[in-house]
């Protein structure tokens, strides 16, 4: 997998080098808060790298229905059933292009040297002083962990300290400016629902996966608190996920939003919406933007649209110990 992975990251990377470099813009863009935005992360801020990847369609998202929602309903191997977080933040800033990366740091290493070499090191550190870095990763570990359980605390600091070297590492090649994308309540979304369903014949959200998620934001912060005292210039924004997803759920109805369904996803069958995979043969929900779950595992576009808002110039309720707005002003 690494080895199909690495030349199209390294490539993507390079367009955006060109991008930056040469000011290829629309005519007449706002200006941009940020020269440029780099994501690490999992599937819910996944692009479309996935399609790259030598993978099962099931870890895929490139084929109906997901992209109903897109441009001409078009499946780009986001999530979603139109744009995820990581789009909305790059927009919020105004830097249109959002650029996919590999959790493998390694492959980062690649691109700055490819960017000194095609500028300068001056250039290149000053672009990556000023850019933003998302970090949205640890659920897939959560999941993986609940399976086969074991010292939960051991399981948390190891997530933590796999955080901090991550972002250590970052720093260490340029990197100054992180977003960093806690963990939500897991055990709601319709996947996990039906586990329990399955489980122990109840319905619910299934409590073990949420009290790891809860557990794991204050350990996380304590980090990066440490951190930017021990990196000279470094400043983030941290997003309480699971505080913001669980505001929705207290509040399905706000002047900002309506949610009628909480519990299942709005593409697949089944209990929960989740006993079928959303696939070309999957029904589909007409109300979207009223659903939570665009499929078993993943927010709606209007979900992922609240985040980034949220995100980008939220109170210090949601999001510390500055917004995105304010980061990347800094």
């Amino acid at each position: 997998m690494a080895n199909r992975t690495a030349p199209y990251v390294l490539a993507a990377l390079c367009m955006l080098v060109v991008l930056v470099a040469s000011g290829a813009d629309a005519i007449n863009p706002p200006p941009r808060l940020v020269p440029a935005v780099f994501v690490f992360g999992d599937s819910t801020v996944d692009v479309g790298n996935n399609n790259h990847l030598n993978v099962t369609a099931a870890a895929r998202a490139n084929y109906p229905q997901y992209g109903v929602d897109f441009h001409r309903s078009s499946p780009t191997g986001r999530f979603s059933n139109g744009l995820n977080t990581a789009d909305l933040l790059g927009r919020l800033t105004y830097f249109g292009e959002v650029i996919p990366m590999s959790r493998q740091l390694e492959y980062f290493s690649g691109v700055v040297k490819y960017m000194t070499k095609q500028s300068s090191a001056t250039k290149t550190a000053s672009l990556l002083c000023k850019s933003i870095f998302i970090i949205s990763a640890g659920s897939n570990d959560m999941f993986e962990y609940s399976a086969f359980p074991g010292d939960d605390y051991e399981f948390l600091t190891g997530l933590v300290a796999a955080y901090k070297h991550s972002i250590t590492a970052l720093y260490e090649m340029g990197a100054r400016k992180f977003i960093v994308i806690s963990i939500p309540p897991l055990g709601c979304i319709p996947s996990q629902r039906l586990r329990r369903l399955k489980q122990t014949g109840t319905q619910g959200c299934y409590d073990p996966l949420n009290d790891l998620s809860l557990r794991f934001y204050p350990m996380l912060d304590a980090m990066m608190q440490e951190l930017a005292h021990e990196l000279p210039g470094m400043s983030y924004s941290l997003a309480d996920a699971f505080a913001m997803v669980t505001f929705v759920f207290e509040n399905p109805r706000t002047e900002s939003w309506t949610f009628t369904e909480l519990e299942a996803a709005c593409c697949g069958a089944g209990p929960f919406g989740a006993a079928y995979p959303c696939d070309e043969t999957a029904p589909v929900c007409g109300n979207r933007d009223e659903y939570l779950f665009w499929d078993a595992n993943h927010p709606t576009e209007t979900v992922s649209a609240i985040a980034a808002q949220t995100m980008f110039d939220g109170n210090r309720t949601f999001v510390k110990p500055v917004n995105v707005r304010e980061l990347a002003q800094l």
